[in-house]
C-alpha cells in the first residue's frame, strides 16, 4: 500500500486520501479487536446495521467474526466503521499491547474533580506520532529552529515517562526551537528576568512563542495588555491550542486572541490547533485563512447531535475524529465532545488539500436548562454512546 509522503502532510486530495484512510482505519480496527479485549467487547455489545441506538457506530461484519481470522471491518465507507466516544478513556484502561511494551502513558489536561484520559504508548505508535506532528509543524513554521519562549511551567516535563497533554506538546513542538524560556515561575508569576534577558539575547530575531491558550492569555497576554506594555519579539511566529473554554468564559475569541499578539508581542503569525491527548500527533493546524486542517493520515467527520448520522459541509454537529497513528491503544476513531462545522475539502484559499473547519464549542452537559434543542439533543446523544461503551468495557 502506498504510504503518504510525510514531507508533504497536505499533498493528497481527497479522491487519493479517502480510499487509503478507510484500508487503514479498517485494519487498525480488526488490529485493536484482536489485541484489547475491551475493545472487542464493545464492538461485540455494540448495535449491528439496522439495529439498536449503541452510539458505537454501523457495520455488516460482527465484531466477533472479525477476531480470529483477522478479517477487516466495513461496509464500504469511513462512515460505517465503528467510533468511540473519547470520553471513555476517562473511564477504562484501553491498551493494544502488554503492559511491558508500553513505553510512554499520556493523561489529559482535567479538573480535579474529573478523571484524566490515560493514553498508553508503545515505541512504534509514539515514534509515529512525534513524525507527524514534525511534518505538520514544518508546514507552518519551517525548518529552521527559532529562539523559543515556551509559557509554561518547566516542571510540567518533570516525569519522562508520564506526560500531560500540555507536556506532550511542549515536547513535540521543542524540535522547532532553540534556547527555550519556560516563562512560569511556580508560584504563576513571570519570570521577568529571564524574560528580560531572553529579550536581549536575541533582540531582532524573529522567535518561535508555544503554549496552552488560556496559560498564553492569562499569563502573558492579558498582563501585558492591562499594564500597557508591548514586547518586540521580531515578528515571529504563535503557536497555541487548548483552554477555549476558559477563554469563552472570559468573552476571548479567537479573533480579539489574535489582535491582542499583534499588538502586544508583534506577532503576525498566530495558529491555534485542535487537538487531544487521546490523538497525539494528529493536530489540525489553523491555516492562515484561519481554517482548522486535516492531515493526510487524519481526518474529521461532522456527526448529526441526534443521530450521529454525518453531515455535509455547512451543518453543525459533533466532530469525530480518525487517525492512522494509534496502534498501541484503539483510539483511532473516536466521537469527540466538541461541536464543529465543516468548511470544504481540497479547496482552502491556503493552498491545503484535506478537510478544513472549524470548531465552535463544547456539548454542554445534558443536566444543563436553557440550551437550545440542538445543544441538548448533542449531549443526550454522547451521553448515551458513552453509557453504552462503559457498560461494554465492564464486560
Amino acid at each position: 500500500m502506498i504510504e503518504p509522503d510525510f514531507e508533504q502532510p497536505y499533498g493528497w486530495e481527497k479522491e487519493r486520501k479517502q480510499p487509503w484512510l478507510l484500508a487503514r482505519l479498517e485494519e487498525l480496527t480488526a488490529h485493536h479487536a484482536r489485541r484489547c479485549e475491551p475493545y472487542a467487547n464493545m464492538l461485540r455489545k455494540a448495535a449491528p446495521a439496522g439495529g439498536g441506538d449503541g452510539g458505537l457506530g454501523r457495520w455488516p461484519a460482527p465484531a466477533a467474526e472479525a477476531r480470529g481470522a483477522g478479517r477487516v471491518f466495513g461496509g464500504g465507507t469511513i462512515e460505517d466503521l465503528p467510533m468511540l466516544p473519547a470520553a471513555l478513556f476517562k473511564m477504562a484502561e484501553l491498551r493494544s499491547v502488554p503492559p511491558e511494551d508500553v513505553f510512554k502513558t499520556l493523561t489529559s489536561s482535567g479538573t480535579s474533580s474529573q478523571r484524566p484520559s490515560k493514553i498508553f504508548l508503545d515505541r512504534e505508535t509514539a515514534a509515529a506520532q512525534t513524525r507527524a506532528l514534525t511534518a505538520i509543524a514544518a508546514s507552518f513554521l519551517g525548518k529552521k529552529r527559532l529562539p523559543m519562549i515556551i509559557v509554561d511551567y518547566k516542571n510540567v516535563l518533570r516525569d519522562r515517562k508520564s506526560f500531560s497533554a500540555r507536556g506532550a506538546g511542549i515536547v513535540g513542538f521543542a524540535t522547532f526551537g532553540r534556547d527555550p524560556l519556560y516563562l512560569l515561575r511556580e508560584d504563576g508569576s513571570l519570570d521577568e528576568e529571564g524574560l528580560a534577558a531572553f529579550l536581549d539575547r536575541f533582540r531582532g530575531e524573529p522567535v518561535f512563542v508555544f503554549g496552552f491558550t488560556y496559560l498564553v492569555w492569562k499569563h502573558l497576554l492579558r498582563p501585558l495588555e492591562e499594564s500597557g506594555r508591548r514586547l518586540d519579539l521580531g515578528g515571529g511566529v504563535l503557536i497555541h491550542g487548548g483552554g477555549w473554554k476558559k477563554m469563552r468564559e472570559e468573552a476571548v475569541d479567537n479573533d480579539r486572541f489574535k489582535q491582542a499578539a499583534r499588538e502586544r508581542l508583534g506577532i503576525g503569525r498566530v495558529h491555534n490547533y485542535y487537538g487531544m491527548v487521546e490523538q497525539v500527533g494528529s493536530i489540525y493546524m489553523e491555516c492562515e485563512a484561519g481554517h482548522l486542517h486535516a492531515p493526510v493520515f487524519a481526518d474529521i467527520r461532522i456527526r448529526d447531535p441526534l443521530t450521529l448520522e454525518p453531515l455535509p459541509a455547512g451543518r453543525r454537529g459533533v466532530v469525530q475524529t480518525l487517525s492512522v497513528l494509534p496502534r498501541s491503544y484503539p483510539g483511532h476513531n473516536l466521537l469527540t465532545e466538541d461541536v464543529g462545522v465543516l468548511l470544504g475539502e481540497d479547496d482552502c484559499p491556503c493552498g491545503r488539500r484535506g478537510k478544513y473547519f472549524r470548531v465552535e464549542d463544547r456539548l454542554p452537559q445534558a443536566e444543563l436548562r436553557g440550551c437550545s434543542d440542538t445543544a441538548a439533543y448533542a449531549a443526550d446523544a454522547y451521553g448515551a454512546a458513552a453509557r453504552a461503551a462503559e457498560e461494554a468495557a465492564g464486560g
